[in-house]
């Protein structure tokens, strides 16, 4: 997905979750030219691109250990929208906490549903009980706010960074070859 020739100057494209998640990750490695927006859901953003609010809009569809991400593929499909380009990208989950929190500290570890379904071994040998939340970065918001040294989050470790968590584990991921396709979506052409 590299930059269109002639293309000088830098747009805005649409992902789902906050800063530091796997699609904003995207985003920046991907479209290092343009402002990353972050929606809520991904209807919001699919919504937000057909608005013209933003250029283009990053969404994962697949994943190699769980299949199709849903709702986003069914989304995908139906929203009219041309596929411009694609991208697997390797998925790396880390476990992360507040500052002083440890492996022995922690209860449960919070994401996104489907990030949950790529590390249920790996989480059950920590003894951890998984939490549903909106978005992997949101969780590390939410853990990161909370301040309990109880409640860990699993997300991109660059989450860690944006909202000054602990990494307590790298690579929690039950395969070593995870990986998520993601689409880079724009309006149709005129």
């Amino acid at each position: 997905m590299g930059k269109p020739a002639g293309d000088e100057t830098g747009g805005r494209c649409a992902y789902q979750g906050a800063p530091g998640a796997f699609s904003h990750e995207a985003c920046l490695d991907l479209r290092p030219w343009d402002e990353a927006v972050a929606y809520d859901s991904f209807d919001g953003a699919i919504a937000a691109l057909k608005a013209g609010e933003v250029g283009c809009a990053l969404i994962p569809v697949e994943n190699s250990t769980v299949g199709r991400i849903e709702p986003a593929a069914s989304l995908v499909e139906g929203a009219g929208l041309t596929i411009v380009s694609e991208v697997w990208r390797p998925i790396r989950l880390a476990l992360m906490a507040p500052p002083g929190a440890t492996l022995r500290s922690v209860k449960t570890a919070e994401s996104h549903p489907i990030a949950l379904r790529q590390c249920p071994e790996s989480l059950a040998a920590l003894g951890l009980t998984p939490v549903e939340a909106f978005d992997t970065a949101g969780a590390a918001r939410a853990v990161a706010e909370a301040g309990d040294l109880t409640r860990a989050a699993v997300a991109p470790a660059r989450a860690a960074e944006v909202y000054g968590l602990s990494i307590l584990r790298n690579d929690i991921q039950d395969s070593e070859d995870n990986r998520t396709r993601f689409v880079l979506l724009s309006p149709n052409p005129a």
